[in-house]
Order: structure tokens, then sequence, then C-alpha cells
């Protein structure tokens, strides 16, 4: 499995962003599913801004399985907590963070991310180095 953070979902269904076309061909190169969480969807959504800019496509994505969606148990909460005391310093959002616990429930090394800066620096039980991709 791939994590998929908010970046690259809103760079392959806005064809206005800078690095569609880049995220575009990222995504024909994974072979693996890709399974990201409600924070990152919901910043996702709101940053595709309307149903025209993208929000249709990404939905028909979804149903059509290209994306599975984690929904984070309450005992996974103060995880989330932890990872955001932790990472403060980085101004880590919930999204991140919920990305962070879902990659170690499944011991997931590879994050489909535009945020190079703080996935190369963000650590987990299972995994001291983020593969990061594109």
């Amino acid at each position: 499995m791939v994590i998929i953070d908010t970046g690259p979902i809103v760079s392959i269904f806005d064809k206005s962003e800078p690095l569609y076309e880049k995220c575009r061909y990222t995504l024909k190169t994974i072979k693996e599913p890709l399974l990201t969480t409600w924070p990152v969807l919901t910043e996702s959504f709101y940053l595709l801004e309307d149903w025209q800019r993208g929000q249709a496509e990404l939905w028909s994505f979804i149903l059509a399985g290209g994306l599975a969606i984690e929904d984070i148990k309450s005992e996974n909460y103060s995880h989330i907590r932890d990872f955001m005391e932790k990472y403060s310093d980085r101004r880590i959002d919930v999204a991140d963070a919920s990305l962070l616990v879902t990659a170690e429930i499944y011991k997931i090394k590879t994050i489909f991310t535009l945020d190079r800066k703080d996935f190369s620096i963000y650590k987990t039980k299972h995994c001291k180095q983020f593969e990061i991709i594109p």
C-alpha cells in the first residue's frame, strides 16, 4: 500500500495545479493500492473548491476503488495527538498526523506527497525514513 497526502490528490484532480502532469504520471506508475484518511479528504475537497474543479472526479475515483479511506478508530485519537505534540515545532496538522498513524497501523513506508520537507523528518515506530514519491 501507498499512503497519499492532500497535495497529490488536489494536483491529480485540478488541471490548473502546477504539478498536475507530474502527479498524474506518478499515479499511473503506482502499482499498489492507495490509502488515505478522512482528514486528508476533507482538505482535498476543500482545496478543490467546487464540483467542476475536480470534486466530481475525485468522488468517481473513490467510488471506482481507486482510493481506500482509513476510518481512524477512537482508540487511535490519542496517537494522532501524540504525533501533533511531537512535531508541534513543524506545525503538523491533523491530516498529516492521521497519515502517520495509518502508516504505523499498516506498516506502510511509502508516501505520495508534495510535502517532502516535513515527511522526510516525520518518523514512526516502524519507519525511520519514508520513501517519498514523486
